[in-house]
């Protein structure tokens, strides 16, 4: 009977057993197919097998029980609903990994995974509140960084006493909370990351009885007070990560001496004052030392000579003083050394490069003497090289500007003699060179040109002497040429006008002698100066309608042409008679030419006239007449082929429409590409004759206005076409479309210096406007929609359908008006009070309007 009794109850826990099995595989794969039900986006195909088990899907694991453990989704291209309540159908979860997902998750529902030992929503981006976690007592990794949570902190995160991974980085949302004084529970805990987390208050000193931490990161948090002694009782610390708290105050404890682990130290951005303790910097596995913007003083001392492992060591903007250790970097191998904004003196640091390793060195605005290292040359990977505003002596090492890949060298503001380095082929990388305000003599080498990438060359205030090498012209990618306060002697050399990118143009006060040549008219940049100088001959006229004639004042031997003597060019002498009769003989033949080109042209194009519409009966006579009844107005060289902007104009090129057509975006068979404006019919049936008359004005002052500009700010206008039955611009493509879609749309994500880089964009844009053009301009419609932006994010101003051009002062008719143009929100302001816009008042509120921020 007894053994009855056992086999019966045997059998029955074996049913029980089978009974929970089948109804634990029934949970699991109810929750999987709810997963592909709410779910969207590539999970692997297996997971559609209907023959496997769960457990066999990718991302899962199971138990010897054939019970899910582990669901590991981390950077799975999915997105939508995760299933709530997770851990009723997989009870006996202990890893839930959705990292770098797009998933909606509900963290309320964590709660019931009283199993759970690891749970990674690190970059998920999720909302909302979180809930109590003190349910988790076997977690040991809680990794929620990179979310928008909002509401308070859960502290009951400091009562899992298993924990060893606390991460809430960038959790900016969060109200203002402090570290609980009882945070010496997490005797576990290895890494606690609280970066950018909204952390107030005092570091608790208890924190250093958690001697098992290997990282603690508070950074960009709001921490006050002094850093606690007690961290130096972190025998085990690796990292520690203190900066941009801007509150932390007072000195740094010699006690951080004691973390002989610690490899990346950083209190950056903060108040900390006192001297650096010699001991940190005698830490032996040190690499990274960030202290840059405090108040520290006090010496660098010399025991950073013996690092055999420093890599890293940035202190700028302090008030360090005294001598640099002249054998910093002697064993370590430097990668970065920033010394900038000190009251540092004495010779520079020689073995700083012996490592081979060295990529940024800057010491610039310190009180360095002595003569630059010849070493510095042999910096083979060096990519920045800043000692400027110092009071460095000598002449600069020759291979200094050859080194393959620096990209700035800055030496300026110092007392370095002897001449300009000749450039070897391989400163390909160079862009930005600074020379001015030294004592460099002797002449520019014509070498300066093989570094092809120059952006920027600033040699202002030196003594150098000779020509202008007319090699400049090759650099076509320059930006910034500032050559004056120099002794540079003979003409302007005419390559110059190659510069097509050439924004600053400076070479006053010199001895440049002979004529400024007219092919730099082309280039009109945003500031062009040659003032004080033997300059002699006329001043080219589209110089002076771009507004540019105090740039050539302090030339006696300058002249304007007799058009411009009652303008307002009048402060300088008309050109004697004979001055321009080599320039009229050359006006008559151009014109003779012309006339005979123009007579040529139209004979050739009447024949291909007729040759086509003959043609277009056998083929296609729609689109021929079309196309040849366009009136065509070119203000730029083109070379695509006009007839494939015609066949270009089809649905699937549309990329916007606005009121007064649509615009498509072409890409010809060149590979060029260029947004045409096409817009609406003027033979519209439902269209009135005012709306039509407007369309014609609007076109016109379009076309005129566009046609007539030249700057890097204004959009260009390649051609028109115009015809009865519609008419077209042509303008260069901008790949990043327009300034509100970029603000509002999310598509690109607009950091601060780019921003600020298009507001300046945009008042350049409108200064040229208003004050460098013979009769300025009025757009009166800055809004986001007309602000275009370039492949770099350059803006640029479009659409001046209603700009208006301003007569002389006191002129004729149309010197104001009545009608009201621009949007509403972006008018001018002054039309609050007059019908008359003005260049003072005019879009100054819409520009800071639209970047609504």
């Amino acid at each position: 009977m007894k053994h009855l009794f056992m086999s019966l109850f045997v059998i029955g826990v074996m049913i029980i057993i089978s009974i929970s099995q089948v109804m634990s595989s029934t949970n699991q794969s109810q929750f999987f197919s709810l997963m592909k039900e709410s779910l969207s986006g590539n999970y692997p195909l297996v997971w559609n097998d209907g023959n496997k088990s769960v457990c066999h899907f990718t991302g899962v694991a199971c138990n010897n029980k054939d019970e899910v453990i582990n669901l590991d989704l981390s950077g799975w291209s999915i997105s939508g609903n995760f299933p709530s309540d997770i851990c009723s159908y997989l009870p006996n979860l202990h890893v839930l990994n959705l990292g770098h997902t797009k998933l909606n998750f509900n963290t309320h529902s964590i709660t019931n995974c009283s199993h759970l030992e690891e749970l990674n929503m690190n970059h998920m981006y999720l909302t909302g509140t979180l809930p109590d976690f003190s349910p988790l007592k076997s977690l040991r990794i809680l990794d929620l960084s990179y979310n928008l949570f909002t509401g308070e902190f859960p502290l009951s995160v400091f009562n899992l006493t298993n924990l060893e991974v606390l991460n809430f980085n960038e959790n900016g949302r969060f109200n203002l909370w402090q570290l609980p004084n009882n945070i010496d529970r997490l005797k576990k805990l290895k890494s606690m990351i609280l970066t950018t987390c909204m952390v107030s208050g005092q570091i608790p000193p208890i924190i250093g009885n958690i001697t098992s931490l290997v990282d603690l990161e508070l950074s960009g948090n709001y921490l006050t007070g002094k850093i606690p002694k007690e961290l130096g009782l972190l025998k085990n610390l690796q990292q520690l990560e203190l900066y941009y708290n801007q509150q932390l105050v007072g000195n740094i404890p010699v006690e951080f001496g004691n973390l002989t682990e610690l490899i990346d130290l950083d209190m950056s951005v903060n108040k900390l004052t006192g001297s650096i303790p010699a001991s940190v910097f005698a830490l032996p596995k040190l690499k990274v030392l960030q202290l840059y913007n405090n108040s520290l003083s006090g010496e660098i001392p010399g025991e950073i000579e013996n690092s055999t492992t420093l890599k890293i060591l940035s202190l700028y903007d302090n008030f360090l003083r005294g001598q640099v250790p002249s054998k910093l970097g002697q064993f370590s191998g430097m990668v970065v050394l920033d010394l900038s904004e000190n009251n540092l003196s004495g010779p520079l640091p020689t073995e700083v490069c012996k490592g081979g390793n060295l990529l940024y060195f800057l010491v610039l605005d310190n009180m360095f003497s002595g003569e630059i290292p010849d070493s510095y040359a042999n910096c083979m990977t060096l990519l920045r090289f800043r000692v400027s505003n110092n009071r460095l002596a000598g002449s600069v090492p020759k291979g200094l500007l050859g080194l393959p890949h620096v990209s700035i060298i800055d030496l300026s503001i110092n007392n370095l003699t002897g001449a300009v380095p000749e450039i070897s082929g391989n400163s390909r990388n160079l862009s930005e060179l600074f020379l001015q305000r030294n004592k460099i003599s002797g002449v520019i080498p014509p070498s300066l040109s093989r570094a092809i990438n120059l952006v920027k060359i600033d040699f202002s205030y030196n003594l150098i002497s000779g020509p202008i090498p007319s090699e400049i012209g090759n650099l076509r990618r320059l930006n910034l040429l500032t050559l004056q306060g120099n002794k540079l002697s003979s003409s302007i050399p005419s390559s110059l006008s190659l510069l097509e990118s050439l924004n600053l143009l400076d070479l006053s006060n010199n001895l440049l002698t002979g004529s400024i040549p007219e092919s730099l008219s082309i280039l009109l940049p945003n500031s062009i100066n040659f003032s004080n100088n033997l300059l002699s001959g006329p001043i080219p006229p589209k110089l002076i309608k771009g507004g540019l004639l105090e740039s050539f004042s302090g030339n006696p031997g300058l002249c304007v042409l007799p058009v411009y003597a009652n303008s307002s060019a009048q402060s300088f002498p008309v050109c004697p008679h004979n001055s321009n009769k080599g320039k009229r003989i050359n006006t008559i033949w151009v014109a003779g030419v012309s006339v005979v080109l123009i007579f040529i042209g139209a004979g050739l194009f009447l024949r291909r006239l007729c040759n086509k519409e003959t043609a277009a009966v056998e083929n296609d006579e729609t689109m021929s007449s079309s196309f040849f009844s366009y009136d065509v107005k070119s203000f730029h060289m083109i070379t695509f082929d006009q007839r494939e902007i015609i066949e270009s104009l089809v649905d699937k090129n549309v990329i916007g429409q606005g009121g007064s057509g649509t615009v498509y975006k072409i890409e010809f068979k060149t590979g060029d590409v260029v947004a045409v404006k096409r817009l609406w019919s003027r033979k519209s049936k439902d269209s009135a004759a005012e709306d039509r008359l407007f369309m014609d004005k609007a076109l016109k002052a379009e076309v005129e206005t566009l046609g007539s500009i030249r700057h890097k700010n204004i959009v260009k206008l390649y051609c028109c076409f115009s015809s009865l039955d519609c008419s077209l611009l042509v303008y260069e493509y901008m790949p990043n479309g327009n300034l509100w879609d970029a603000l509002h749309k999310g598509w690109i994500h607009l950091d601060w210096p780019t921003r600020y880089k298009i507001a300046v964009g945009i008042a350049q844009g409108l200064s040229y406007l208003h004050h460098d053009l013979l009769l300025p301009i009025i757009h009166r419609d800055i809004k986001t929609t007309n602000i275009l932006l370039d492949v770099d994010y350059q803006p640029k101003v479009a659409d001046f359908g209603i700009a208006k051009v301003f007569q002389a002062r006191g002129g004729g008719k149309d010197s104001s008006t009545t009608v009201i143009a621009g949007t509403y929100g972006y008018l001018a302001p002054e039309y609050a009070y007059s019908p008359r816009p003005t260049t003072k008042l005019s879009n100054v509120t819409t520009v800071m309007k639209n970047f609504e921020l």
